[in-house]
């Protein structure tokens, strides 16, 4: 009966110590991941991964914390310029995270290099970069937490934002100095300075409504063309697709657009508006007949071409609009 009791306590013990040894294993496991990313955030606020240590570090548990990953193709090969200008971006959020006061082990930026990694692309069944995906602390990632990089660009701002939505950690961007819009800004003043230094006996050229039009004509057409709305979403310039090496410089939806297609429509745009002051120019000015036809066709070329450009272009970012000129 002794002995019984005895075997009955050592089970007990034993079944009991299991589940501690197990979860003393699980925090320790857990404890040397924190502390090799850690390690690797000291020295590189953006830590590289490849396969493996994507599989160690971020699909296998355990983990209990968040890691923003950008997906990119930063090799010269590869010919991804919206690669390399959206990890500029990146570079900055996660430094001005890293040197941040709130800087915790909750949150960690890396990033996964298609000629590094390939097989993680595959694993995931990426076709495109740069990608930003959050791996959260508990569950996988969902929807939410794929950026939509087309929609709303890869200006660190914009990723801070998305970032504070999808893990509650807000990061306060810091930008390294930049010199480049003052210094265009001196430049431009001391260019018009000089200018009306030079001819400051005859400034007649101030009041040239010529000038005034022409000016406030460029401004228009920077202003529709959506250069404004790059300025906030910081876009891409385009798109390339690494498998295919496709690049689109057309966004497919109507609410986003590429920097590149901005300057397509602005150029669009100018060419209509040259049409018109030809057509204008040939009806009103006292030139002789068979140059203003020429005028007169010339701008008749212009509007109708480009406008039908324009409407194509119209079509393919609003699917279903029903009406199209010269071009379907």
């Amino acid at each position: 009966m002794f002995y019984k009791l005895l075997i009955v306590v050592f089970l007990a013990v034993s079944l009991h110590g299991t589940p501690s040894d197990g979860q003393k294993k699980k925090e320790t496991l857990l404890s040397e991941k924190v502390s090799q990313l850690m390690e690797w955030t000291s020295k590189r606020a953006v830590i590289r991964l490849n396969g493996e240590k994507f599989r160690r570090l971020i699909r296998a548990p355990p983990r209990n914390y968040s890691v923003i990953i950008m997906f990119t193709a930063l090799q010269t090969q590869r010919q991804c310029a919206v690669c390399k200008q959206a990890d500029e971006e990146y570079q900055i959020l996660a430094n001005s995270w890293r040197y941040s006061s709130a800087f915790t082990n909750r949150i960690f930026f890396a990033m996964v290099d298609f000629d590094e990694g390939s097989d993680v692309f595959q694993m995931l069944n990426m076709n495109s970069a740069p990608t930003f995906i959050n791996f959260p602390a508990k569950g996988k990632p969902k929807r939410a937490d794929t950026y939509e990089l087309q929609v709303r660009g890869f200006a660190a701002e914009q990723l801070a934002r998305w970032v504070a939505d999808r893990t509650d950690v807000h990061i306060r961007v810091i930008r390294p100095p930049s010199y480049a819009g003052p210094l265009m800004l001196g430049l431009l003043l001391a260019f018009i300075g000089s200018l009306a230094y030079l001819r400051r006996n005859n400034l007649e050229f101030l009041f040239n409504k010529n000038v005034w039009a022409f000016s406030a004509l460029c401004f228009v057409l920077i202003m529709t063309s959506g250069q404004m709305w790059n300025h906030i979403r910081g876009p891409p310039y385009a798109h390339k697709n690494p498998n295919t090496g496709q690049v689109s410089y057309i966004h497919g939806s109507s609410q986003a657009q590429f920097v590149a297609e901005t300057h397509i429509v602005l150029l669009f745009n100018a060419a209509v508006t040259l049409g018109m002051v030809l057509l204008h120019e040939a009806a009103t000015s006292d030139l002789d007949v068979g140059k203003r036809k020429i005028m007169c066709m010339a701008g008749i070329g212009l509007v109708v071409l480009f406008f039908s450009w324009l409407l194509s272009v119209f079509r393919a970012k609003y699917h279903g609009y029903p009406y199209s000129f010269l071009f379907g």
